[in-house]
């Protein structure tokens, strides 16, 4: 056995950098939380090749004096603790004392800084950790870090680092939180000499998430608010009708500290129980706000997990704040409204009139009437008949009510100026629609060999099917169709056709989420998804499959950003796999939606048969109730 022995000061310091900077945000991260710590009221970010090259934090507040610049890189030196009783009571952002010893470790680092008031400012220059002489320096008030070639002396950590643009736009999100977190500092964040943001520091919360989450996210933003003792919750949440795809947009605050926490997430979504479509989350930037010692924040070297003392209490103030706040979202304030006589109606809709009037208009010779104009619309089609492959997805329609007809621009021919309509004219049939070849049909068994019957569709979403075995099916016609779609475009060997958008759309997404749809905007070419970066964490959309319908793609893309950034693809066929398996679930008839007998005979042969038997997230297409079964459940036998 290896004798036991302490470790060098070096590398206990690279094994406490490693807590501690895990990639350039870290560091981006630690430095912030000082200049906000030490008073800054505007602080610059500045970065070059993600961070990885240069990286720069410059503050106006209250600097570092010139005696303690060598003691600040020193491991567990801080200003900010004194004694034991401190740590039940922490109310700074940073305070393990860390941060500056673990950055300079594995950096090449400058640090300039000035006392408020004081004629000249001073410079430290440290390497690998190893400082340098203190030396006078012309310099503003307040501290500035540049920190270059991170990672410098670990080479094995440079393997880990993603690409530039991966990591400069986790910086950008770890300055976007701590600019939502303190609305009333300025913050400044500079990449390769162009300004990605740019906050007014007006103290105005609704100012800061305007400028750091964009103008759409802000106007679907409703005032949240409550209080039990000591604690409050306030800041916004989005209207139930602006879900989002991911939790991406869910930003939550504890005591203006950015965290992570499964109770506040849970709590928020109890809140939307019943008002949220499924598969939606809501957004938010939500403070929660306690006494110091109610919450334990020396759980994570990061500090971005915290612990509750009363978590039921916290629970309930973020759950009922969030319900209250919906609520008045949906009864607002009665408004007094016009009197009758003066109400403008532009349809000229009968209940503008009087009962008299309404009387004597009935009453008007037809000949003083305004001749009534008639509308035609486009005649109903299939989408075996626009043309392309006849698929399952086309005998499959895409409304409640009639087949979808995307990217088709109906033009209306212009009339002679003598012409005027003809309300009788005879609507012309439309002209006979071209037979798709035969090789490309979906081919129905015949009925008379099937050992199946489809006696019906029930909720507008299972498919009642007997087979001769006398055993009753019921089959979910959305799980099946999604599986025959994603077998289909799993079989195509080339690109998936995509659809060029005559309007393209726009994507928000979080830092997390964007990073991972950034890195592979050329593979979600390879699956009909033309995407480019719009500034902000957002993705304008230009092109999108074939067979994904137009109000569909934003979601989609929202949960393809999702699951790439939560981790669950790793190696390229897997990546492939979820992606077509989003594809095919946005593709595919959804529950509620009207089918024909043809559509769902299409769908059951291909599950009776065996071809189908799970969807591409595993859940079964079918489920079975024999004979007996059904019996039994009227008492027919014991």
């Amino acid at each position: 056995m290896p004798h036991i022995q302490q470790l060098s000061p070096h590398v206990a310091d690279l094994i406490a950098a490693g807590e501690v900077v895990e990639r350039p945000a870290s560091v981006v991260k630690e430095l912030l939380e000082n200049a906000m710590d030490a008073g800054a009221t505007a602080v610059t970010v500045e970065i070059k090749n993600g961070g990885m090259t240069y990286l720069r934090v410059s503050d106006d507040g209250c600097g570092i004096a010139p005696a303690e610049l060598p003691t600040a890189f020193l491991r567990h030196a801080t200003s900010k603790l004194r004694t034991a009783a401190d740590l039940a009571a922490i109310g700074t952002l940073g305070f393990r004392g860390e941060a500056l010893a673990a950055i300079s470790s594995v950096s090449r680092l400058d640090i300039f800084t000035r006392e408020r008031g004081a004629d000249s400012g001073a410079t430290l220059h440290l390497e690998g950790g190893v400082p340098g002489e203190v030396a006078d320096a012309g310099c503003p008030e307040g501290t500035s870090v540049i920190v270059r070639d991170l990672f410098f002396n670990t080479p094995a950590r440079l393997k880990f680092m993603k690409r530039d643009s991966a990591e400069a736009t986790a910086i950008s999100g770890i300055v976007t939180h701590l600019a939502l977190s303190h609305p009333d500092i300025s913050f400044q964040l500079i990449r390769d000499n162009e300004e990605l943001l740019h906050t007014p520091g007006d103290g105005t919360l609704k100012s800061a998430v305007y400028a750091a989450l964009g103008r759409e996210f802000t106007l679907s933003l409703v005032a949240l608010k409550g209080r039990d003792g000591d604690l409050t919750a306030d800041g916004f949440v989005t209207r139930p009708l602006n879900g989002r795809g991911t939790r991406g947009m869910q930003t939550f605050f504890v005591n203006n500290r950015l965290v992570k926490s499964q109770l506040l997430t849970a709590a928020l979504e109890e809140a939307y129980a019943n008002r949220i479509m499924k598969g939606k989350f809501p957004g938010c930037v939500l403070f929660v706000t306690l006494p110091f010692d109610m919450v334990d924040v020396n759980v994570h070297p990061a500090k971005t997990i915290v612990k509750f003392v009363n978590e039921k209490q916290v629970f309930d103030l973020v759950y009922h704040a969030a319900m209250d706040a919906l609520d008045r979202e949906a009864k607002p304030d009665a408004q007094p409204s016009a009197p009758v006589r003066q109400a403008q109606n532009p349809q000229g809709f009968y209940q503008t009139m009087t009962a008299e009037q309404f009387r004597a208009a009935r009453s008007e010779p037809a000949a003083q009437k305004a001749p009534p104009v008639f509308r035609t619309s486009i005649p109903p089609v299939s989408l075996g008949e626009l043309g392309g492959k006849a698929r399952v997805a086309d005998y499959v329609r895409n409304t409640p009510d009639a087949p979808r007809v995307r990217n088709v621009a109906a033009v209306t021919p212009p009339r002679a100026a003598d012409e005027s309509p003809s309300p009788a004219a005879p609507i012309a049939p439309p002209p006979p629609a071209a037979e798709p070849a035969p090789a490309e049909q979906v081919t129905l068994i015949p009925e008379a060999v099937i050992p199946w019957r489809v006696a019906g569709e029930v909720l507008d979403t299972y498919i009642v099917c007997e087979d001769a075995d006398k055993n009753v099916w019921l089959i979910d016609k959305h799980a099946a169709h999604e599986r025959v779609n994603f077998d289909r475009f799993k079989a195509q060997h080339e690109p998936i056709m995509s659809q060029t958008l005559l309007t393209p759309l726009v994507a928000q997404l979080g830092a997390a989420e964007y990073a991972a749809v950034a890195e592979r905007f050329d593979a979600l070419r390879d699956y009909g998804f033309t995407c480019e970066d719009f500034g902000g964490n957002a993705v304008l959309i230009r092109d999108i499959p074939a067979d994904l319908d137009e109000g569909d793609a934003v979601a989609a893309l929202e949960e393809i950003a999702g699951d790439l950034a939560a981790g669950k693809s790793a190696d390229p066929a897997s990546v492939r796999d979820a992606l077509l398996a989003t594809l095919a679930c946005k593709a595919s008839i959804k529950g509620g939606w009207k089918s024909d007998e043809r559509e769902l005979r299409v769908l059951v042969d291909k599950v009776q048969s065996g071809e189908i038997e799970y969807c591409p997230h595993g859940r079964p297409v079918k489920v079975q109730l024999t004979e007996r079964e059904i019996e039994k459940m009227f008492k027919r036998i014991v």
